[in-house]
Parts: structure tokens; sequence; C-alpha cells
């Protein structure tokens, strides 16, 4: 009976068939970050209630699966930590440019205005303006700029702990590191996006 491979066996396989040129491996690619950009998306968009009330979960996944495929087309990650790295790159510009363009001047949440308890009123005083964003949407759009700026080993371990979900000691394995030296390195990177902003984090 043959071995049943591992998941990381199986997407190194699949790495290495489009290094050869099979042209579905692009595409089981995209199938398989598909449930992990699902998650990852629910999740992340919970943090963002005011992009979530323009952009459905959906809409932010098939953006991100759309960007992954294009960068599949241009990229060939060689190995299961390059596709991580390259995955949660997607998802981490979607939700970006999403609360830019909501939010930005001229985005539709910088000037939408809203009828008080959903009701047609006709007095222009009773529309309030909503805020460009909440404080914890921005404090959550300056995390996922500061991990953008961490250097490259401490971005893969965020990759893999916070975008991927990987448990702790799988990531371990992966980077070929003890598990204590992870945890010892998750624990400095948290506090030191802590510092950069300014002494808070989001949940």
């Amino acid at each position: 009976m043959d071995a049943v491979l591992s998941p990381t066996a199986q997407l190194q396989g699949c790495l290495d068939r489009l290094r050869l040129g099979e042209a579905t491996a692009r595409d089981e690619l995209v199938r398989h970050a598909c449930k992990t950009l699902e998650r990852l998306t629910r999740k992340l968009l919970k943090n963002y209630p005011g992009v979530h009330r323009w952009a459905q979960t959906d809409d932010v996944l098939q953006n991100a699966l759309i960007r992954l495929l294009a960068a599949l087309q241009d990229v060939q990650p060689a190995t299961v930590r390059d596709f991580y790295a390259l995955s949660s790159l997607q998802i981490r510009r979607e939700l970006l440019d999403l609360a830019r363009h909501y939010f930005g001047p001229r985005g539709m949440g910088a000037n939408h205005a809203s009828r008080l308890g959903g009701e047609s009123r006709q007095d222009p005083l009773a529309q309030v303006p909503e805020r460009a964003a909440s404080a914890t949407e921005v404090l959550w759009c300056e995390l996922q700029e500061q991990i953008g700026t961490l250097p490259d080993e401490d971005r893969e371990i965020v990759n893999l702990l916070y975008y991927q979900e990987l448990p702790q000691a799988e990531a371990a394995a992966l980077l070929n590191i003890s598990l204590r030296t992870l945890q010892r390195r998750w624990q400095t990177i948290i506090l030191k996006l802590h510092r950069h902003l300014g002494g808070k984090l989001p949940e």
C-alpha cells in the first residue's frame, strides 16, 4: 500500500509539477489555497467591519485568488515556504487595498452618509456622516502594513502562524528550527509589532 503523503509533501509535489510546466498544477495550487484563504478572509474581515459592510467575504476571497493566480503566472515558488509567503502576501494586499479604497479621502466610507435607524428623513441634520474608519480598523490596517516591513525571517513566521494558521510545531518543522526557538522568535515579533503600533495590538 502506498504511503499517504502529508499535506506539505503533496503541496511540494504540486510545486514541482508547476516548475516542470504542468498546466493543471497551477489550478491545484489555487484550490489548495482556497480553503486557507477563505478561513483567513472571514477571520480578518471581522476586524474590518467598515470594509465588510460593502465587500462580502466571497468577493474578497475571489479577488485574493485572482491575485494569487496572476502571481503564479509570473512566479513559480520553489518550496512550500515560498508558496505560503506568496499566498499570504495576496490576502494582505487585498485587505489593505480594500481599506484604502473605502476609507481613503475619496472612498465610499469617507463620504457615505447613514440615516439614523434606517428610516427616511427629510432633515439633512438627521444624516450622520460615517467616520473614515474606526480606531480598530486603523489599527488593523497599520498592523498589516507593519507586517510588510518586518525582516524576511520574521515575516515568514507571521505568514505561517498568523496568515496560514499552521500549528507551531508544524511551522517549526517547516522552518527547520526547534519549537522553543519558534516560540521565542514569535514572542519577540509580537513585542516588536506592539512597540511599532504605539503599545497597542488588535485582539
